[in-house]
């Protein structure tokens, strides 16, 4: 008797049970339906912890906000910073409510800094005329050369990034500007190669290697970015590769290493070394600010830095160099 008792009371409890369970299932499946009916999801897109507007794709349109940072929304732009970085949050919005994309653009731009790229011929270090192109300014060294100008080995050009354009010169008024007659001698002048200069650095490239060797480790990009300037770029012995980006943009270790130099370097501005055994050491130059510090262990990929214009420098971009055992290589034969 006492098991039929238990039996039926277990009975009952289950009973019960089921009966609880369906009117739970039934009343999320009704809010469910009321939710999809009413509600849709999308994306609050907050700037500086403002809510600024709704958006149904955030990929979207943080694709065209890259887009406008890369220099690809404007003409003769070559990248623009913008002061804070929207960032998304999941909620639910009434289906009544329109998403407003293209208000959150404006927004998120209008306060953006634009960067155009140029070039300024120098003589004598001093920038005497500007030019739109790299290619209009070989012309006007060229002509220079063939005219025996007198300063052709002070002549130079100077890779810009400025927040306003120059007034550009045609080829044929920058070289009657920059012209000077040769002294009239009987001596055969043998002229310098011209020099090609980045406003981040200087001098030539010593002990460099062209040949790719074996690093015996693997690197990932520190940032992604437009390259501005390749290692020894067009007879100037540029000594990296520099990458422009936003400034504030964050650097991330290449490969696992120590932190061997981490401060102040004269043109290098805010500079930091990572050494990743067998003679191998990566430079990250010109940052606006040092995370990692000098003797820290950093693992592949982790954030040690962030991009700046510090030093020697025009305009904010990375400039990383690849040394082995202290001779300079391509990093386009390893990344980018």
């Amino acid at each position: 008797m006492f098991i039929i008792n238990a039996f039926k009371k277990c009975l009952t409890y289950f009973r019960t049970t089921i009966k609880y369970t369906f009117l739970v299932i039934i009343s999320i499946f009704l809010i469910i339906t009321a939710v999809a009916v009413f509600y849709k999801p999308t994306y609050a897109v907050s700037v500086n912890g403002e809510v600024v507007g709704y958006t149904e794709n955030k990929s979207q349109l943080q694709a065209r906000i890259n887009d406008y940072m890369e220099g690809n929304a404007e003409e003769d732009v070559a990248f623009a910073q913008i002061d804070s970085v929207p960032e998304y949050t999941l909620c639910l919005l009434k289906k009544d409510i329109t998403a407003n994309d293209d208000e959150i653009y404006d927004k998120v731009t209008e306060t953006g800094t634009k960067y155009y790229k140029y070039y300024a011929i120098t003589d004598d270090k001093k920038e005497k005329v500007y030019v739109e192109t790299f290619e209009e300014a070989e012309k006007v060294i060229a002509e220079l050369k063939k005219k025996k100008s007198k300063n052709q080995k002070d002549v130079g050009i100077v890779e810009k990034y400025d927040t306003e354009l120059k007034k550009f010169t045609s080829v044929e008024k920058c070289v009657s500007k920059l012209y000077e007659a040769p002294p009239k001698t009987t001596t055969t002048y043998v002229a310098s190669n011209t020099s090609y200069t980045q406003s981040v650095n200087s001098g030539n490239v010593t002990g460099s290697s062209s040949r790719k060797v074996n690093l015996g480790v693997a690197l990932i990009r520190p940032i992604s970015g437009i390259i501005t300037t390749r290692f020894g770029s067009r007879g100037y012995g540029h000594r990296g590769l520099d990458v422009a980006a936003p400034s504030g943009t964050p650097i991330k270790a290449a490969a696992a290493g120590t932190i061997t130099t981490a401060g102040w370097n004269n043109s290098y501005g805010y500079m930091l070394i990572v050494s990743h055994g067998n003679g191998v050491q990566t430079v990250y130059a010109h940052c606006s600010q040092l995370i990692a510090t000098n003797g820290q262990s950093v693992a592949q990929g982790q954030v040690i830095g962030k991009v700046g214009s510090t030093g020697n420098s025009t305009g904010p971009h990375l400039h990383f160099e690849i040394r082995v055992n202290g001779v300079l290589q391509d990093p386009q034969n390893y990344i980018y």
